[in-house]
């Protein structure tokens, strides 16, 4: 019993943390004023951003075969690359995003509309999938790998699916803006 009220308390803070951090993100987005408007410090973000959705997306497939093959240690280090790669990622995003704010896709342009479902997809899957990370891991560095596999059956597709899309909408917005 204790260990259940243990891990029910674990992922109660997990969702707290992903909470917060998902509003820090709104409001980061949509509220605090950029200090470089004019996108002169640290252009480089949005693609080195790309690069670790890209790196992620690599080490979560490699972790995936890893594991299928029973390369236990392999996986794990696989998914903890994978982990590494997000958490840089988070890291640029919101350093890009308190300098630049919020870059849209120009009205007009070629796919906005399949840019802005695909965003739309990415935004409210990452929203989804930063609790279910941090729960898998959580569990797994517990040794509690029946849970861990049971939630890394959801986990797995979606962070795999926010990494690619992270980096087909810089792609494409990219492309739009010339």
């Amino acid at each position: 019993m204790s260990e259940t009220k243990n891990t029910l308390g674990a992922v109660l803070v997990i969702l707290a943390i992903s909470l917060a951090a998902t509003l820090f993100l709104f409001w980061l987005i949509y509220v605090h004023p950029a200090t470089d408007a004019a996108s002169k410090q640290m252009s480089f973000l949005p693609g080195l951003n790309a690069l670790m959705n890209g790196l992620s997306a690599t080490a979560l497939l490699i972790g995936y075969i890893q594991i299928r093959a029973g390369h236990k240690g392999a996986h794990k280090a696989a998914m903890i690359t994978a982990f590494g790669f997000s958490t840089l990622f988070l890291v640029g995003y919101i350093l890009h995003h308190a300098l630049h704010g919020d870059v849209r896709y120009p009205v007009g342009a070629a796919l906005r509309s399949v840019y802005l479902v695909l965003l739309s997809s990415h935004i409210l899957l990452a929203i989804v999938t930063l609790p279910l990370v941090l729960t898998t891991f959580f569990f797994a560095f517990m040794g509690l790998f029946q849970t861990h596999k049971a939630i890394a059956k959801w986990t797995f597709p979606l962070w795999l699916y926010v990494s690619v899309t992270g980096v087909i909408t810089h792609v494409m917005l990219r492309l739009a803006l010339g």
